[in-house]
């Protein structure tokens, strides 16, 4: 089986790092997918409005050309621990497919062609999208799931400390979107150097940053 983008995302991320490890942690990260023709025609978004969740499932597209391995080594168990591709949401898969639970916030019709503002986006700007189908809470939630590794990190956080002249020049719902980031650490849990400066893009700004015990501390924002 062949399959073919019916359209693509566009986010505030230009580089993997600083993007969110799952969907849907960061509410607050907007993305809007953008469909080709002829998926663009509203008739493919009859009721959809009745949903507010939804599947994309989508491409890693910037991993194609490397090597595929059976085991990978999550960064949230020190990038040291081997587990299979398989126990893992690793991006470097067999067929390079993400699939992601995001909001529903508006779908948004200009010149007869409609596209969907999500919120919850884990996606690199410009990557393929696949396919898209609703969230249904009484298929799709399963109360007493077990996950794993991942439940034992799902409360990490870092205390985010900043000035207010260093992000006045940032509109408010960008860093918002912004602090949430840098608090759900994007850091490998590896790296451990108070030392360092870590540096990344979002939403049009260089933003520096270092971590001191559990405390991420911005040294520098820059508009590029």
């Amino acid at each position: 089986m062949e399959i073919e983008p019916i359209g693509e995302i566009k986010t505030e991320f230009r580089e993997k790092f600083g993007i969110p490890r799952q969907s849907g942690r960061i509410e607050e990260i907007e993305g809007e997918i953008v469909f080709y023709k002829p998926y663009c025609g509203k008739d493919y978004f009859k009721d959809i409005e009745q949903y507010s969740h939804l599947w994309i499932i989508w491409g890693f597209s910037e991993n194609e050309q490397k090597k595929k391995h059976a085991t990978v080594r999550p960064p949230r168990l020190g990038g040291n621990t081997r587990i299979g591709v398989f126990a893992s949401r690793s991006p470097f898969r067999p067929n390079n497919l993400g699939l992601s639970c995001v909001r529903l916030k508006e779908v948004r019709e200009k010149g007869g062609k409609c596209s969907l503002i999500i919120g919850g986006a884990d996606m690199l700007n410009g990557s393929p999208v696949y396919d898209i189908k609703p969230y249904i809470t009484y298929t799709d939630c399963v109360p007493d799931a077990e996950s794993g590794f991942a439940e034992k990190n799902k409360s990490h956080a870092l205390k985010v400390e900043f000035s207010n002249l260093q992000t006045e020049r940032i509109p408010e719902k960008t860093r918002n979107a912004l602090i949430k980031i840098l608090a759900d650490d994007p850091r490998p849990a590896y790296q451990e150097d108070e030392n360092r400066i870590y540096g990344f893009e979002f939403a049009g700004y260089e933003i520096k940053f270092r971590v001191i015990g559990g405390v991420l501390k911005i040294t520098e924002i820059t508009e590029i």
